[in-house]
């Protein structure tokens, strides 16, 4: 197992930050800092062993009330870093 992982600081929302770990191009784990707990847990549990472009295209533009993002569309641009990342790795 080649586990892989990013830190990324969020923004615009009740979370701080997010913590992905993933395997190839599986979500193995995720960890919100900050935010409304219960549902973060639920999205973590929920989202683990999907595949990352199945949970971009399904949390991706999500907004939280009034604002512009959410946890879950936040967690969208964290995938989206991190795949961008792993490609970046696999061309060198």
């Amino acid at each position: 197992m080649a586990l892989k992982s990013i830190q990324y600081r969020t923004q615009g929302t009740c979370s701080a930050l997010i913590n992905v770990v993933v395997d190839g191009d599986i979500i193995y784990d995720v960890e919100f800092i900050g935010g409304c707990s219960g549902n973060l847990q639920g999205i973590r549990e929920l989202v683990k062993g999907m595949h990352i472009d199945d949970v971009i295209s399904k949390l991706k533009g999500i907004k939280c009330g009034s604002k512009q993002t959410s946890c879950p569309d936040q967690l969208a641009m964290c995938l989206m870093e991190l795949k961008n990342k792993l490609s970046q790795e696999a061309l060198k």
